[in-house]
């Protein structure tokens, strides 16, 4: 497939190498919302790394009512996926891990004791619906932390229902959590409304992670078109708070 992503320009205005690692996204092919084919993700990871990335954690759903995921669709997508950038001669490196839905479905795969899919060592990221927050997501989270998970909240910026809520960040925060926004948050690409919110968690300090959550072509579209993120990346990573280096 035709690429419209050019020699990546590290010089130029976007350039993402010192986040190095994009620990968010939708790669692996045919199995959620994120990438169709094994073709789109190769043409998805090709456009990251000329943007500067040169790891990716990518993170399928693992929603029940949705998208039924587990070890076994997702190390099998991973491994395709793994034979095609082989094939191809692309020697990156790709992480499998999962973005978990608290629903019914993680509360049992917690009281079974399921291994969970992790982006490094016991960090696991989670995601709550849009609508509004789970009833008992504060015991969720207790009881992946009681099982020894550090649980990675997925862009706490785009549940807006917790923006006239906001001391529920500081709840989260302080019971251990840590936070991951969206690149595409802070480009104003869900709205003003979630870029607030970003920019406010980021004047809070408690922006740990950054990832794309990147899902198709647009996505990398908008990312390239987004020179404004530098300074706040710059800001981040100065700060030495950023996780995403080290993953």
């Amino acid at each position: 497939m035709f690429s419209i992503f050019k020699k990546k320009q590290r010089g130029g205005p976007i350039d993402f190498s010192g986040l190095r690692t994009d620990m968010h996204s939708h790669l692996l092919p045919g199995i959620d919302d994120g990438s169709k084919n094994l073709s789109n993700s190769i043409e998805l990871i090709k456009g990251l790394e000329e943007l500067g990335y040169e790891r990716f954690i990518t993170t399928p759903h693992i929603f029940w009512d949705m998208y039924q995921n587990d070890h076994d669709t997702i190390n099998r997508a991973h491994q395709l996926l793994q034979q095609e950038l082989a094939a191809q001669s692309m020697n990156v490196k790709v992480h499998p891990a999962a973005e978990y839905f608290l629903d019914d479905h993680f509360d049992k795969l917690l009281a079974e004791k399921q291994p969970l899919l992790t982006l490094k060592d016991k960090l696991v990221l989670v995601e709550f619906s849009f609508v509004n927050a789970p009833a008992n997501f504060k015991d969720q989270l207790f009881r992946l932390q009681i099982d020894g998970y550090q649980p990675v909240l997925a862009h706490p910026e785009r549940y807006l229902y917790l923006a006239n809520a906001r001391t529920v960040f500081d709840e989260l925060k302080d019971a251990g959590c840590l936070f991951q926004v969206n690149l595409l948050s802070l480009a104003g690409h869900y709205g003003k409304a979630t870029q607030d919110l970003a920019n406010y968690l980021i004047k809070k300090d408690y922006v740990d992670l950054l990832g794309t959550d990147l899902h198709h072509l647009r996505h990398l579209e908008l990312l390239r078109a987004s020179p404004q993120l530098m300074p706040v990346i710059k800001t981040l990573l100065d700060s030495g708070r950023l996780m995403n280096p080290e993953l």
